[in-house]
């Protein structure tokens, strides 16, 4: 109940009741464990201004199991408190640095430690805090980076792809080992569970091929090419499908066709068109298929698509070579880690226009220029205070403030 500006628990004063209503007032009967508004915690006993009537919960915390995000609890006949894994905190490891989001420009914050995020850049932007606007004309694409996204981009949908389409392009790999391994080059498709009804259309790199996949919603048809020419800096693909007959010709390679399974001709899907990676997480979100593990490593030139044979080739987008959005995506030749400069031996990785300093032990911050407290969790060893005693640095080492009903050097003692 949130009355006159103050916040009760369980159940308003009783002069407060007689006013509200004739009938009978129940309070709450049970515990109440923490409270939180919005990224404040309020501590039910030690910060009420007052109370009646209510004394300790029997329960022991723990069996709640109230602990966030892999937090261990740990519980005694008065207190309890989580041990978080790194990156959280919070009494119940329910925060992590990116709360407070210090990202710009729409960028997705990604916490590399309780005190720092890497920001994952979207279309247009690069830097550490995604706050430079880059010109982006040829695309590069940095495939999976270590936090499991994708660099990508996304098209409005493309009309009237049903019964016909042709798309052509040409892409340079950024290397001759992962790139070829399991990797999405585009995809468009309904986003269902997997299942074989779900229309899509798909193309990527898997052992050395190009792969290309789709289906009209009675099976998958599948071609794969013969392996790309590794001397080749620059390699083409053109591929197509009228109704349920579909070809594909990869650079000097013979073309080769194949018929969908089935009675279906059409392929409906109504997804935005995906180049390079996907928007999701985990390829497992997209249709059953090839699902390929990667987004593509490289650069994807000239991609141009028409779904008449009496059309000239367009550039996907509306407008005409426009993306609605993206991720990770740099400019080919170009890289951000020449703009910046980490400090203290700490090393600059890219992943397109996304881009951080990695830091050597002891050092932390945007550009590796701060020093890792011995009270943070970074720190090599950590600090010993035990059963949630706090951490306090000094001068020369560190010292505990213990919780209520602990003590000792630090806080071991009940």
């Amino acid at each position: 109940q949130i009355t006159f500006g103050s916040i009760f628990l369980g159940n308003v004063p009783v002069h407060e009741a007689v006013h509200r209503c004739a009938g009978q007032i129940h309070g709450y009967r049970g515990c109440i464990r923490d409270f939180q508004v919005n990224n404040k915690e309020l501590f039910i006993i030690d910060e009420a201004l007052g109370g009646r009537n209510v004394e300790n919960c029997n329960v022991p915390i723990c069996d709640y199991h109230p602990c966030r995000n892999g937090g261990t609890c740990t519980s005694d006949a008065e207190n309890w408190f989580c041990e978080c894994p790194k990156l959280y905190s919070g009494k119940l490891c329910q925060f992590t640095f990116c709360d407070e989001n210090p990202c710009g420009n729409g960028a997705t914050c990604f916490p590399k430690s309780r005190r720092d995020a890497v920001c994952i850049c979207p279309y247009g932007r690069s830097g550490i805090l995604c706050s430079d606007a880059i010109n982006i004309s040829q695309p590069s694409f940095s495939g999976t980076d270590i936090f499991g996204y994708t660099s990508f981009l996304a098209y409005s949908t493309i009309p009237n792809i049903a019964f016909y389409y042709e798309f052509r392009l040409k892409f340079q790999l950024a290397n001759h080992h992962s790139a070829l391994q399991d990797n999405l080059i585009f995809f468009t498709g309904q986003k269902g569970q997997g299942l074989n009804g779900d229309d899509f259309l798909e193309l990527g790199l898997r052992n050395g091929r190009v792969v290309y996949s789709y289906n009209l919603g009675s099976g998958t048809a599948t071609l794969i090419s013969k392996p790309l020419d590794l001397t080749l800096d620059i390699h083409f693909i053109h591929l197509g499908r009228y109704l349920q007959k579909g070809w594909l010709k990869v650079d000097d390679q013979k073309n080769k066709t194949v018929t969908s399974p089935g009675r279906l001709v059409g392929l409906n899907v109504f997804s935005q068109f995906y180049l390079g990676g996907y928007h999701e997480y985990i390829p497992e979100l997209l249709p059953k298929g090839s699902r390929f593990k990667n987004g593509f490593q490289g650069c994807i030139f000239d991609v141009q698509v028409r779904t008449s044979m009496n059309q000239e080739f367009k550039s996907p987008g509306t407008p005409e070579g426009h993306p609605n959005s993206g991720r990770s995506v740099g400019q080919c030749k170009d890289s951000p880690c020449s703009l910046i400069k980490c400090r203290n031996g700490g090393k600059c990785i890219e992943s397109g226009s996304t881009v951080y300093c990695d830091c050597l032990a002891g050092w932390k911050g945007s550009f590796c220029t701060e020093t890792v407290s011995v009270c943070e969790p970074e720190h090599d060893p950590p600090h010993l205070c035990k059963q949630g005693g706090t951490c306090v640095p000094l001068p020369n080492g560190y010292t505990c403030h213990c919780p209520l009903g602990t003590t000792g050097s630090y806080c071991e003692q009940g």
